[in-house]
C-alpha cells in the first residue's frame, strides 16, 4: 500500500540517508520533508532527488502546529517517521533550552496533530493504517557499566539535557498510545556513521581535522565506548519498523560494534594515512590525537541488545565497523566540498567554544 510520508528532519543526517533510501526501495510512497535548515540540515544533503515526482520539501518548524496541520490535509499523511531533534550532547550542555522547545515541545505538536488528523477527524479510511514513528536515542538509558546491554526493558536514567529531553519525548510518544490509541512506534538506536554526518560529531570530525593536520580532540582518556551503527542500516531498520513493528512497541536498533573512541580515531587516522599518504615529515595521523578535558557528565558505556527486532523482522546490521568505516572514509575524501562547504564561520565559533578553552595535553 502506498503510503503518504511526513519526514521531520530529512535534510539531516540520519534523516537525508532514510528519505534517499525510502525513494529507492518504495517508489510508489509519497516523501514530505519537513526542515527548519538550522545548523545540521542542509539541502545539499538531498541534491539530486528534488526531481522525484515523489518527493516534496517544505521549509518549515515542527513546533508550528498550523503548519503541521496544513501539511497533513494537503498531502493526506498517514505515517510520520519524526527524526527532527537537537541531538548533540555538547550543545545541550552550553544551550539545553533550544533541546527541550524542539525535542520536546516539537515532539507534542506533532502528536497533537496526528491526533487531531488520524482519530478526532478520521480522515484516512482506519486509524489503523496510519504509523507515527518517534526515531530515538539509546542515551535515554544511561550510562552502562563493562558488561551488560540495553533492552526494551531497560530503565530510563538519562544523564544530559540532550538525553533528558529525548527521554521526555519518548514518554510523550507512549503516552499518546496509551491514553489516546495512537497508532505509535519508539526505535532506540546507537550511535549513526556515514555520509552527510554534520561535522561535529567524532567521526566526521575527525577526518576533518585529520585531513588538515589539525590537533584531534579526544575527550578524557578516549576510552568511552559506544555502539556503532551504519546509517544505511538504520535506515533499513526504520523501514521494517514501519512495515512489520507491532503498534505501542519500541525496538532498539544497534550495530554490534562495541568501539572505544580512541580506537576509531586511530582506525580513521591509519585509513587516511593509507589512502592519501603521511603528513609532513612522514608522521603518522595518530601523532595529531590531543587529549582534552572530559565532557561533564560523560556516559562511559552504551551497548545495545537488538535481538528483539531481529527476532521479529530477521533484521541484523548488514555493515561490519572495518568496511562502513572504509566507506565512510572514501565518501568524505570524494566529497571534501561537501565537508568545506558545511565549515562555515558558524561551525569554526562552535568548534572553539567547545575546544579552544579546554587544557590540552599531548598524546
Amino acid at each position: 500500500m502506498a503510503k503518504k510520508v511526513l519526514v521531520t528532519g530529512g535534510c539531516g543526517f540520519i534523516g537525508a540517508n532514510f528519505v534517499r533510501l525510502i525513494l529507492k526501495m518504495k517508489e510508489d510512497w509519497q516523501v514530505i520533508n519537513l526542515d527548519k535548515l538550522t545548523y545540521a540540515g542542509n539541502l545539499e544533503n538531498l541534491k539530486g532527488v528534488d526531481g522525484n515526482p515523489h518527493y516534496h520539501y517544505v521549509r518549515g518548524d515542527i513546533c508550528n502546529e498550523k503548519l503541521l496541520e496544513k501539511l497533513f490535509l494537503e498531502y493526506n499523511i498517514d505515517t510520520v517517521v519524526h527524526f527532527a531533534a537537537e541531538s548533540h550532547v555538547d550543545r545541550s550542555i552550553t544551550g539545553p533550552d533550544e533541546f527541550v522547545r524542539t525535542n520536546v515541545f516539537g515532539t507534542l505538536s506533532l502528536l497533537n496533530v496526528a491526533k487531531k488528523r488520524w482519530i478526532e477527524q478520521e480522515v484516512n479510511t482506519s486509524v489503523n493504517d496510519c504509523r507515527f514513528l518517534h526515531v530515538s536515542t539509546d542515551e535515554v538509558y544511561g550510562s552502562l557499566g563493562e558488561s551488560g546491554y540495553f533492552t526494551e526493558a531497560t530503565c530510563y536514567d538519562p544523564r544530559s539535557p540532550y538525553s533528558a529531553s529525548k527521554a521526555s519525548s519518548d514518554h510523550l510518544v507512549r503516552a499518546y498510545y496509551h491514553t489516546y490509541g495512537l497508532p505509535v512506534l519508539v526505535t532506540n538506536c546507537s550511535n549513526n556513521y556515514g555520509p552527510y554526518q554534520f561535522p561535529e560529531k567524532l567521526i566526521p570530525l575527525v577526518i576533518s581535522n585529520a585531513l588538515a593536520g589539525k590537533e584531534i580532540p579526544v575527550y578524557g582518556d578516549g576510552g568511552n565506548i559506544r555502539d556503532w551503527l551504519y546509517v544505511e542500516d538504520h535506515c533499513e531498520a526504520i523501514i521494517q519498523t514501519l512495515e512489520k513493528g507491532r503498534v505501542g512497541e519500541s525496538y532498539n536498533i544497534g550495530g554490534h560494534n562495541e568501539k572505544k573512541n580512541l580506537e576509531v580515531v586511530e582506525l580513521i587516522c591509519d585509513l587516511l594515512d593509507m589512502r592519501v599518504g603521511l603528513l609532513p615529515g612522514d608522521e603518522p595521523r595518530r601523532s595529531l590525537v590531543t587529549f582534552v578535558t572530559d565532557r561533564l557528565g560523560h556516559d562511559r558505556r552504551y551497548a545495545i541488545d537488538a535481538a528483539k527486532i531481529d527476532k521479529e523482522f530477521g533484521w541484523c546490521p548488514k555493515m561490519t565497523f572495518e568496511t562502513g568505516m572504509e566507506k565512510t572514509v572514501d565518501w568524505y575524501l570524494d566529497n571534501r566540498e561537501w565537508m568545506d562547504s558545511v565549515i562555515d564561520g558558524s561551525y569554526r565559533e562552535y568548534y572553539e567554544t567547545m575546544y579552544g578553552n579546554r587544557k590540552l595535553e599531548s598524546s
